[in-house]
């Protein structure tokens, strides 16, 4: 593989830039147990070798900070977590309503500090428990929260401007940096997509898949077809 047009310019010049990655489904292949995620140990050693000739890497992603960092397994990484809600002042007062709604489904459910998922990959009826989960969404949204899609999950969030765009200007904005690379593979990165367009230099890279959103591959600049995909391009910067 050689190193893509829109990434010569950020490569040749690491000490003002940034690379910045989702983790499920990026860095980590996508599995059935959310819980038995984990970045493969090259995929680590990989991270260790471009944090030190990086100003920044960082992982911004839908899981706590604390369950990024187990699962990506480099200290030497900044992590925000839950798409930017940690850094939201506002979030935290949504938790009680939250509570109710982690008890309404049969489904696999993931309560996090602001945010709840029900999770359906190993569903065994797709079809219902979409129908389930859409009854949720409904109501969820009702209630003032806002429901939101991804690979087999269901997610509800606090009404609050907080996502992985904001996460990544709070991230850049602290190092003073303006050229940087975002890599992601679900409909919640597109808004680290937006946040590369209005830097001096940011190239977008989507993590292809059957379940991604075919939004994503349209903004990119670059696209790999999976995370290992990925661990070659990162080789080369």
């Amino acid at each position: 593989m050689e190193l893509p047009a829109p990434l010569v310019e950020l490569a040749s010049d690491p000490a003002r830039a940034a690379i910045l990655l989702d983790i499920d489904g990026t860095l980590a292949p996508i599995v059935a147990d959310p819980a038995q995620s984990r970045v493969p140990d090259e995929t680590r050693a990989e991270l260790r070798r471009l944090a030190g000739r990086y100003p920044l890497v960082g992982c911004l992603t839908g899981r706590t900070n604390e369950q990024a960092r187990a699962i990506v397994g480099v200290d030497e990484l900044e992590y925000i977590g839950e798409h930017g809600l940690e850094l939201a002042l506002d979030a935290e007062r949504w938790s009680p309503l939250l509570d109710r709604y982690a008890g309404r489904s049969t489904l696999p459910v993931e309560r996090k500090r602001f945010t709840v998922a029900f999770h359906y990959r190993t569903a065994p009826d797709q079809s219902r428990a979409l129908e389930e989960l859409n009854g949720i969404a409904e109501e969820a949204a009702g209630d003032g929260l806002v429901p939101k899609w991804g690979r087999k999950v269901l997610e509800l969030r606090p009404p609050v401007d907080a996502h992985k765009g904001t996460a990544v200007v709070h991230m850049l904005h602290r190092r003073g940096i303006d050229r940087a690379l975002f890599a992601g593979d679900d409909l919640t990165d597109l808004d680290g997509f937006r946040a590369m367009d209005d830097l001096a230099l940011g190239v977008k890279i989507a993590v292809a898949s059957p379940e991604a959103p075919s939004a994503l591959a349209a903004e990119a600049d670059i696209v790999v077809a999976s995370p290992p995909e990925l661990l070659e391009l990162l080789r080369l910067l």
